[in-house]
């Protein structure tokens, strides 16, 4: 590892032109000018290759309160400069190593009326920009409360955009496709009903933001390290074009209960006139700390199966009985309860699933309705919901635990809080010592539902500092998390790499709840996925779901070829099967690409991109020397033109490639597919044809 500090004026990073300061990227690629306006309003511009991306846009905050707020009557006490290149490891990743190198320009402000201190700390990449409040320790700023944020984002033309409409509980939308000023128009149609939401504003929208110019050059709006601080959302000036930060708040309408010494998260802006860059870059990563877990060795990459989606179609149930209209926990006695024979968590159904596992070589079995309380587990507000320990009768945790132990099968603990978190974090260490005791070093817990505390917000500051809890207690245990309806991550996986997934957007459940968009793919790895990893369940090769479940009528709007392509571009440590071992039996030939896919790798190449259209990726499984490639498509059919000049010069490999058939598409005829194998080296290229919807996977293996 190396670490370059200079805490000196750099050339050419800094230099200081009528007030202005101005610091470089290191290959000069961005240029960022700071300065305050005449009122002592500080702001900021943001160039990329000689072009404004970014115009004049303030920073501040106003606090809740307080005669002065952090907004302006500035002046400039001090500047510090200094330049970072390191290269780090992950424990995980699309790559076994990161470089984090970057130009970083400090900024002490003195508020004159108010002899408060702030600091402004820019980080300047080869790929955007980072920037962040800080407060000192200091007798005129120690408890404090933000009443809004208030960071601009001033865009230089009406942009097209891909966006989620703001909302302070889901970010399980569809994304639209518009330019900035259409976003208000369009708001309500893309404001879709979910179990929690609340909206707030309509030309509110969500980040990760994926922008685009007339000129071609790519924009992305996110933020990075989001600690002890309420999440951010934009908020669009449609008149003029200008993004300013919209905080979430708590029951109260508080944004932020702030204690100096402090810092706000990082605000970050990617750029580039590449897609691909934006999809390779690690800038949200890079703006988080390292590992706070010193011993990594049981953090691994998991591939899964589970008893979910037979239950999200409306196969199966997590309830065990009709019988109780009303359920209290160590009252109602299920051993006496009529068994409701829809109850997939049940012993023979959990053993078929680790049998087809260890069959085909998946690490572990993930179980939903394992424990008592699904009769009424949702939309009653209620504290004591679950207890996260007691079994229904007919799951066995000992006897199911030492069944997978003999086929080399881990179970996958379920935790559904019903957003009842007061509830979770009373039993959470018993949960986690009770995972510990019966074998389970993972889990998958949920928030459906309106948060407990009422009032409280899914993303406000509160709740995601219980997020954070959950995370740093479960690696007390040695637990992995995957946590869904939580916060959409921001990069904390670098700091608790125990983090291995992530909900947090419009997962595959929703193409059993009448479907998503044909293309939601090929946006979400320019937005969800730019702050880690989700669980996004891919693998469904049935499309039809009432073949599952008679009254679902719903329809996944995906080829087969499209859901393997999923295992490559929807990059994640964490990756199921998510259909029935009966629909997999069905196309064991295709079925072999997910079983053959890796979960870890040491390099990625980004090969072709374009948001809303397609993405090609190709990836290096991490100890070998074999490839995967995946490809998804949008709505237009196309032919997607590749080289596997990736591969290692002098060495043969064989491609096996699946792929739409010429008439296949996603809506009329999902399941036609094509599998042929192909001799190839670093010299070889390939056209292949991408239905609408669709897609195509190629397994590329080494010839020893």
């Amino acid at each position: 590892m190396k670490n370059l500090f200079f805490a000196s004026l750099i050339l050419f990073a800094f230099s200081t032109v009528a007030k202005a300061q101005q610091l470089k990227s290191p290959e000069g690629k961005f240029v960022m000018e700071f300065s305050l306006q005449n009122d002592g309003t500080p702001v900021y511009n943001l160039k990329y290759k000689n072009k404004e991306v970014i115009k004049t846009s303030k920073l501040g905050l106003e606090l809740k309160d307080d005669k002065k707020s952090l907004l302006n009557d500035f002046t400039i006490a001090d500047t510090k400069t200094s330049t970072f290149d390191e290269t780090w490891k992950p424990v995980w990743g699309e790559v076994d190593h990161i470089r984090n190198h970057y130009n970083e320009l400090a900024v002490t402000l003195n508020q004159k009326s108010t002899d408060r201190q702030i600091v402004i700390r820019f980080r300047l990449f080869d790929d955007g920009l980072g920037f962040r409040y800080e407060f000192p320790a200091q007798k005129n700023l120690t408890y404090f409360v933000i009443k809004e944020e208030r960071s601009q984002f001033a865009m230089t033309g009406d942009h097209t955009a891909f966006w989620i409409p703001g909302d302070y509980d889901t970010q399980e939308y569809d994304y639209t496709k518009s330019k900035l000023s259409e976003i208000r128009g369009l708001s309500e149609k893309a404001y879709t009903a979910n179990v929690s939401q609340k909206s707030f504003s309509p030309t509110g929208v969500q980040t990760s933001l994926m922008l685009k110019t007339a000129d071609g050059i790519y924009i992305n709006l996110h933020e990075a390290a989001l600690i002890d601080y309420s999440c951010m959302h934009l908020n669009l000036d449609d008149k003029n074009l200008v993004f300013e930060s919209w905080l979430t708040p708590d029951a109260k309408g508080d944004k932020g209960h702030m204690q100096a010494p402090n810092h706000s998260p990082w605000r970050t802006i990617m750029v580039s006139d590449d897609a691909r860059e934006i999809l390779a870059s690690k800038m949200t990563y890079n703006l988080n700390d390292p590992s706070k877990i010193d011993d990594t060795s049981w953090i691994k990459p998991v591939k899964y199966v589970g008893v979910w989606w037979e239950m999200i179609t409306g196969k199966s149930s997590w309830s065990y009985t009709n019988d109780f209209p009303t359920v209290q926990l160590g009252v109602s006695d299920f051993s006496k309860a009529k068994p409701n024979g829809t109850h997939g968590a049940n012993n023979a159904n959990v053993k078929k699933y680790i049998d087809f596992a260890a069959a085909n070589g998946f690490d572990a079995v993930l179980v939903e309705g394992w424990n008592q309380g699904w009769e009424d587990w949702f939309g009653h507000s209620k504290d004591y919901v679950f207890d996260f320990l007691t079994p229904y009768p007919d799951f066995d945790v000992k006897g199911l635990h030492e069944y997978a132990k003999s086929k080399g099968v881990k179970i996958i603990m379920h935790h559904e809080t019903s957003g009842s978190v007061r509830n979770y974090e009373r039993h959470m260490d018993k949960a986690y010592q009770f995972m510990k005791d019966n074998g389970y070093d993972a889990v998958k817990s949920g928030y459906v539902g309106d948060i407990l505390p009422r009032g409280e917000n899914h993303y406000s500051q509160w709740i995601v500092n219980h997020y954070q809890y959950a995370i740093e207690k479960a690696a007390d245990y040695k637990i992995m998390v995957n946590a869904h309806e939580a916060v959409r991550p921001t990069g904390i996986a670098r700091t608790y790499p125990n983090l291995i997934g992530n909900e947090a957007a419009r997962g595959t459940e929703y193409q059993a709840f009448g479907g998503s968009k044909p293309n939601h793919v090929t946006v979400l790895p320019f937005t969800r996925l730019i702050g880690g990893p989700m669980d996004y369940t891919p693998g469904i090769f049935e499309m039809d779901i009432s073949k599952m479940s008679p009254d679902n009528k719903s329809h996944v709007n995906s080829t087969i070829c499209n859901q393997l392509a999923l295992y490559v571009t929807m990059y994640s440590p964490l990756q199921m099967a998510a259909d029935t071992p009966e629909n997999y039996n069905r196309f064991p030939d295709a079925f072999q690409f997910i079983k053959d896919v890796a979960v870890d790798w040491s390099e990625s190449k980004y090969m072709e991109a374009e948001p809303g259209d397609f993405i090609t990726v190709a990836r290096k499984a991490k100890g070998t020397n074999n490839w995967f490639v995946g490809n998804v498509n949008g709505e237009t059919p196309r032919t997607s033109n590749i080289d596997f000049s990736f591969l290692e010069k002098g060495k043969k490999y064989t491609a096996t490639i699946y792929a739409d058939a010429k008439d296949a598409h996603y809506k009329t005829n999902p399941q036609a597919y094509t599998i042929k194998k192909i001799a190839v080296t670093s010299k070889s290229k390939l056209s292949q044809f991408s239905a609408p919807g669709g897609g195509y996977a190629i397994s590329i293996i080494e010839n020893k």
